[in-house]
C-alpha cells in the first residue's frame, strides 16, 4: 500500500480520512483517538503561556498534501492554510510528479549565522586582523555555552569579518557573522545567546563598542535545493497538449527571472506551500519568509526562487533553491499538541529533512500555479472553492448549504453579500423552492413524492414484503411550450437534455424520461420540462421514481391528458424499468400516492395504507457517496443466482422482520421497532449492500441515543435514517451527524403531524 496514495481521499468524511490515514500506520493509536475527539487543538489555558495578553484561540485548518514521493520516500504532509485550492493543487501536482519519479532534493548542513555589530573602533585594520588571529578563541567560547549541541555534531563552526559604512555617523562599523550548525533545532535563542557571549572578547579584541548581537534571518548557508522533471505526455489535459503545456509554463517561468513584479507572485505561489507546512509544523513562518524574500534579491534585482526550463530530452523540469532554516525539535512542538500529530504524521527525522519536504512542497505549488496560468486560468480553478469559502462565511447551515453554493456559483457574483441574499431567500420560501415555482400554483406543477424505506430493501424485489413511507421532500415540474425540441431541464443537478433524438442515441437517463415522452405520444411536440427537485440525487430515496411521477404529472396538466393516478403510478413503473432493471415498484408506488404503505410486489402488487397512529420522529442522513440502485440490485441478484437457499433464507428474514414492524409501530413499541431495524441493518450488511461510511453515520446515530439505524433504499452509497425517542432526542442525533460533516433532515410522519 503507497503511504501517500490515498484515492478519493477528498470525497471522504473528516473522520473517514482520519481512518484511511491511521490505517496506513501515519498515525499512532492515542494520536488516532485525539483527531477524533478533537483534543489536539491548542487549549485556552496553553495559549495563555504562550504569548502576551491572551484572550482567546483562533483555528485553521489542517489539511493533508497527499501522493508526495520525495527522494523515493513516501510523505503525507500536513498544511496549515485557509485559501482554498493550495491543499488539492499541491496534491494534484505531486501525483503527476509521482509517475515521473518523484521530487529529487538536497539540502546543507542546518547553519544559522549570527551577527555581532562593533562600532567606534579606533583602528579598522588592527581589529579586523586582531579577529581573525583570534577566530578560533572565539568559536570555542561560543561553543562553551552550549555543550550539549556541540557533542550531537553541531555548534559554531566558522565566522566572517565584514565592513559596513555607517551613514549617519560619517564613520564605519565591523559586522562578525557567526556560524553555528543547530542541528534540528530552529536555533534563534542558542545563536542569540552565542553573540551575546562573545560580546566582551569581541570588544577585547576590536577595543570598540559591541551594539547589536542577534541571528540573521537571511539564512543562506542553509539551503534547500528540489528538483522535478515530468514528461509532455504527462502535461497534455483540457484542451492542451503537452508541449503546449511546457511551453506555456516556461514563458511564465522567464516572465519571473526578468520582471520583479510578476516575481514577487510568483514567490508567493511557492511560499503557499512552504508556509502552510511551516505553520503545521510549527516553525517560524515569518522568518522563513524574510529569508526567502532576501535570497531572492541577493543578486541586486528581485527574481524567482525557481525557474522552469526544457532539458535535452524535451521533458519539463523545474528546480527550486531557496534558504530553509527549520527545526523539528523545541518549544513550539511541545506546547501545541497539533504541532506535535503533524510532525509524527509528517515522520521526518532531522530539519534538514523537513527543510527538503517543504522545497519539494514549493515547488509542487509553483507547478500547479503555471500550470493554470499556462492553461485555463487560476480564477476558474479558484471559483468553486472560493464559492464555499463565502458560503461558509455568510452563517449558511448544512442543510442549504449546497443549495446556496448551486445559485451563488450560477449568479457569478461570488460575495458573501451575495450568498446572505440567496440564503434569505431560500429560508423564505419553501424548503428548496425557486421564485419561478412560487408565482406557480400546485395545480399547474406536477409533483412527486420522495421515500423513505423503513424496512425491507432489496427482499422487497424478491416479492417479500416492505415498509415505506413519503419524505417532507418532493419533486416538482414545470412544462412549458417551446417551438420545436423536448428539453429536460434540471438546474440543480446540472442536468439538460434533448429528449427528442431517436431512442438508439439516447444515454440512460434520457431513456428514462423519453419513454414516458414516447408512451404518450409526446415526443415530437415542442416543450421545456423544468424539474425543482428537492430529493437529493443519487441517495437512494426515491429520486428518480419521484422526478418520473412529478414530469408525468407536469405532462398532463399542461396537455390535459386526463390520466389518473393508477396511470401515473404505472407509466412510471416503465420509467423505473429503464433506469433500474428490474424495480420492485414500491419506489413509483410511493412517488405517485406519497401516504405510508406496506408493499409487496405482485401481479398485482399487494398495497396496503400503513396505519402510523403516534408520530415517529426520525432523522435521515446522507453520505458523500451516491448509491447507484441498479449496481446494487444487479449484484444481490448475481449473488441469489449463486447462492439461492442462502440469500432466499435472508430475504425470508428480512420478510418476517417487516411483518413484526407493522405491529411495532402500530402499537407504538418503539423500542421493539429500533431493534428490528437494527437486526435488518445486520441482513442488509450481509447481503454486502452496505458501505464503511453507511455503517459510520449508522455507529453515529447510535451512539447520541437513536433506538435503532440502518440503510435505506438500494445501499452501495446514499442513505440512512435513525428513529427516536421524540423531537428533541432526533434533533441531537441531527445535529450529531452533521458534526461529523454530512447532510441531515429531522421529520415525523405519522400521528397528527
Amino acid at each position: 500500500m503507497d503511504r501517500s496514495r490515498i484515492p478519493h481521499f477528498y470525497k471522504m468524511s473528516v473522520d473517514e480520512r482520519v481512518q484511511a490515514v491511521h490505517e496506513r500506520g501515519l498515525l499512532n493509536d492515542a494520536d488516532y483517538q485525539t483527531l477524533l475527539s478533537g483534543r489536539h487543538t491548542l487549549q485556552l489555558s496553553a495559549a495563555d503561556k504562550m504569548i502576551e495578553n491572551v484572550i482567546g484561540v483562533m483555528g485553521l485548518p489542517i489539511g493533508l498534501g497527499l501522493n508526495f514521493q520525495i527522494n523515493q520516500k513516501d510523505y503525507v504532509i500536513p498544511m496549515v492554510v485557509e485559501e482554498p485550492s493550495i491543499v488539492a493543487a499541491i496534491s494534484s501536482a505531486a501525483k503527476m510528479a509521482r509517475a515521473s519519479g518523484g521530487y529529487v532534493t538536497r539540502s546543507t548542513d542546518p547553519v544559522l549565522t549570527g551577527q555581532i555589530q562593533v562600532v567606534e573602533i579606533p583602528d579598522m585594520d588592527t581589529a579586523i586582523n586582531a579577529v581573525e588571529s583570534a577566530r578560533q578563541k572565539i568559536i570555542d567560547l561560543a561553543n562553551s555555552f552550549h555543550p550539549r549541541m556541540v557533542a550531537r555534531g553541531g555548534g559554531a563552526v566558522g565566522l566572517d569579518v565584514r565592513t559596513y559604512p555607517l551613514p549617519s555617523f560619517d564613520g564605519e562599523m565591523l559586522v562578525i557573522h557567526l556560524h553555528v550548525d543547530t542541528r534540528d533545532a530552529m536555533g534563534a535563542n542558542l545563536v542569540n545567546g552565542m553573540c551575546e557571549g562573545v560580546a566582551s572578547l569581541i570588544e577585547s579584541l576590536t577595543e570598540g563598542k559591541v551594539f547589536l548581537r542577534i541571528l540573521s534571518n537571511l539564512t543562506d548557508r542553509a539551503i534547500a535545493r528540489a528538483e522535478v522533471t515530468l514528461p509532455v505526455s504527462a502535461l497534455e489535459g483540457k484542451g492542451y497538449s503537452g508541449e503546449q503545456v511546457r511551453d506555456g509554463i516556461i514563458i511564465a517561468s522567464d516572465f519571473a527571472q526578468v520582471d520583479p513584479y510578476r516575481a514577487a507572485t510568483h514567490n508567493k505561489g511557492i511560499m503557499n506551500g512552504v508556509d502552510a507546512i511551516a505553520l503545521a509544523t510549527g516553525n517560524d513562518w515569518r522568518a522563513i519568509e524574510a529569508g526567502a524574500h532576501a535570497w531572492a534579491s541577493s543578486s541586486g534585482r528581485y527574481t524567482a526562487l525557481s525557474r522552469w526550463f526544457r532539458d535535452e530530452e524535451g521533458n519539463l523540469r523545474g528546480e527550486l533553491e531557496m534558504p530553509l532554516k527549520v527545526g523539528t525539535v523545541g518549544g513550539p512542538l511541545e506546547s501545541n499538541p497539533s504541532v506535535a500529530v503533524n510532525m509524527r504524521l509528517l515522520g521526518v527525522e532531522s530539519a534538514t529533512e523537513l527543510a527538503e519536504v517543504m522545497a519539494a512542497a514549493g515547488l509542487a505549488q509553483n507547478f500547479s500555479a503555471l500550470r493554470a496560468l499556462a492553461t485555463t486560468g487560476i480564477q476558474k480553478g479558484h471559483m468553486t472553492l472560493h464559492a464555499r469559502t463565502v458560503v461558509k462565511a455568510a452563517g449558511t447551515p448544512p442543510n442549504l448549504f449546497e443549495k446556496v453554493l448551486e445559485r451563488l456559483l450560477r449568479s457569478g457574483d461570488i460575495k458573501v453579500w451575495r450568498a446572505r441574499q440567496i440564503l434569505e431567500e431560500l429560508q423564505d420560501s419553501e424548503p428548496g423552492a425557486s421564485s419561478k415555482i412560487l408565482q406557480k400554483t400546485d395545480a399547474e406543477l406536477g409533483t412527486g413524492y420522495g421515500k423513505l424505506i423503513l424496512l425491507g430493501e432489496h427482499a422487497v424485489v424478491y416479492g417479500r414484503h416492505a415498509i415505506a413511507c413519503p419524505l417532507p421532500l418532493t419533486m416538482r415540474a414545470l412544462v412549458e411550450d417551446t417551438e420545436k425540441g423536448v428539453q429536460l431541464l434540471i438546474p440543480r443537478w446540472g442536468v439538460e437534455y434533448e429528449l427528442d433524438k431517436p431512442r438508439e442515441q439516447r444515454r440512460s437517463f434520457e431513456k428514462a424520461a423519453g419513454t414516458i415522452l414516447d408512451e404518450l405520444g409526446l415526443a415530437n411536440r415542442g416543450m421545456r420540462i423544468e424539474v425543482f427537485p428537492d430529493v437529493p440525487r443519487g441517495m437512494g430515496l426515491g429520486g428518480s421514481a419521484a422526478l418520473a411521477v412529478a414530469i408525468i404529472r407536469a405532462l398532463n396538466i399542461h396537455f390535459r391528458l386526463g390520466l389518473n393516478d393508477d396511470e401515473v403510478n404505472s407509466l412510471a413503473f416503465k420509467s423505473e424499468e429503464i433506469a433500474h432493471g428490474q424495480p420492485s415498484g414500491i419506489d413509483n408506488t410511493l412517488a405517485t400516492y406519497g401516504k405510508p404503505l406496506v408493499y409487496r410486489r405482485g401481479n398485482p402488487p399487494l398495497v396496503e395504507l400503513l396505519n402510523i397512529p403516534q408520530p415517529l420522529s426520525l432523522v435521515v442522513g446522507m453520505t458523500h457517496t451516491q448509491g447507484l440502485t441498479a449496481k446494487t440490485v444487479g449484484n444481490v441478484r448475481a449473488a441469489h443466482e449463486r447462492l439461492p437457499k442462502v440469500y432466499d433464507k435472508m430475504f425470508d428474514d428480512i420478510d418476517s422482520i417487516s411483518l413484526q414492524a407493522v405491529s411495532a409501530i402500530q402499537e407504538n413499541r418503539l423500542d421493539d421497532l429500533g431493534e428490528l431495524m437494527n437486526i435488518n441493518q445486520g441482513l442488509l450488511n450481509a447481503l454486502q449492500v452496505s458501505t464503511p461510511e453507511l455503517e459510520k453515520l449508522i455507529e453515529v446515530a447510535r451512539n447520541a441515543g437513536a433506538l435503532g439505524a440502518k440503510l435505506t433504499g438500494g445501499g452501495g452509497g446514499g442513505a440512512m435514517f435513525a428513529l427516536c425517542e421524540n423531537e428533541t432526542a432526533s434533533a441531537v442525533v441531527r445535529q450529531a451527524i452533521e458534526e461529523r460533516g454530512y447532510e441531515a433532515l429531522a421529520f415525523t410522519i405519522g400521528g397528527q403531524s
